[in-house]
């Protein structure tokens, strides 16, 4: 059972990152894709600013992942759970095809769509309905 210490730090994470992806325009669709068509740059149409989100947050992972890995272990955790596998199989380039032709047709991906959710909008709904159906899909198949 997680402590109350634990849950309030991922729910004030939590709102931090979804606010993070609101104010930086993640969380609108036609912002992501107007970054993403980048046959708008001969047009001059293409909405370059998501790089500065993109420099943001590569920025403060660098640091950040420097700083707190140099910590014995997490503050609120017993020890750090960090992603051992390094291979790059069918799987992974599968999964990561689908993402970002998901992300490039709609503009949506799972963390500005969950922010969404904020705003009564079908369309944010909608998507993470999906998402969550192909987890349940992807978790079958495996």
């Amino acid at each position: 059972m997680k402590s109350i210490a634990t849950i309030a730090a991922a729910l004030g994470v939590g709102l931090l990152f979804g606010a993070g992806l609101a104010v930086s325009g993640m969380a609108n669709p036609s912002k992501v894709l107007s970054f993403l068509d980048v046959a708008a740059i001969a047009g001059g149409r293409w909405d370059g600013t998501l790089l500065f989100v993109m420099g943001g947050a590569v920025a403060v992972t660098f640091v950040g992942y420097r700083w707190v890995l140099r910590r014995p272990r997490p503050i609120l955790a017993g020890s750090f759970s960090l992603p051992t596998a390094t291979a790059v199989d069918r799987r992974l380039l599968i999964g990561a095809a689908l993402f970002g032709a998901g992300w490039g047709l709609i503009g949506y991906c799972p963390g500005p769509a969950i922010a969404s959710l904020a705003w009564p909008q079908a369309e944010p709904a909608l998507f993470v309905v999906a998402m969550l159906g192909g987890l349940w899909i992807g978790g079958k198949v495996r």
